[in-house]
Order: C-alpha cells, then structure tokens, then sequence
C-alpha cells in the first residue's frame, strides 16, 4: 500500500459544493476524484484538458451588441415556415 499523505486545498465554496454533488453521482468522494486528476495529469505530462480561452468572433461581436441595443431583430414568427423564410431570405 502507499503511503498517503495529506493535503490542504482553497477552493471557492459553491465549486466545492458543485464538485461534492457531482462526484457523489458518479461514486467517488473529493479525495479519489482530486487523486484521479494528478494520476491524469502525470499521464499526459500536463493538464488532462485543454486551457484556453474562447473568445467570440466579429459577428458574434456585432450580433451581441445588437441583441443588447435590440436592433438588427427578426422574428418573432408565427410558423416555422416563416422562419424558414427568413434564414433563406
């Protein structure tokens, strides 16, 4: 058996309580998921996931700020086939 040692974590309380809940769900406790991330990140010689950050493009841009002056709106439509229509159009 290995020897284990003990470890202090800071974390925000609603991601601990997020992270309890979800980890229950799947059977394990903060513990085994916390050890199931370094035995992951040793693995892959970093992290088990990507890290980046998404950043929208010019028209989301511009269909954001839109939506937040209401302009440039369509619909709303009485049918699907008017919606149809439009994306066409």
């Amino acid at each position: 058996m290995a020897n284990k040692e003990n470890m202090t974590l800071r974390i925000d309380h609603d991601i601990k309580v997020q992270a309890t809940k979800l980890f229950k769900s799947l059977g394990l406790d903060m513990s085994t998921a916390t050890g199931i991330f370094y035995r992951q990140a040793l693995q892959h010689h970093g992290l088990p996931f990507d890290v980046r950050i998404e950043e929208p493009n010019i028209e989301t841009y511009a269909a954001m700020e839109d939506a937040t002056k209401r302009k440039n709106l369509n619909g709303p439509f009485d049918s699907v086939e008017e919606l149809m229509e439009s994306i066409d159009s």
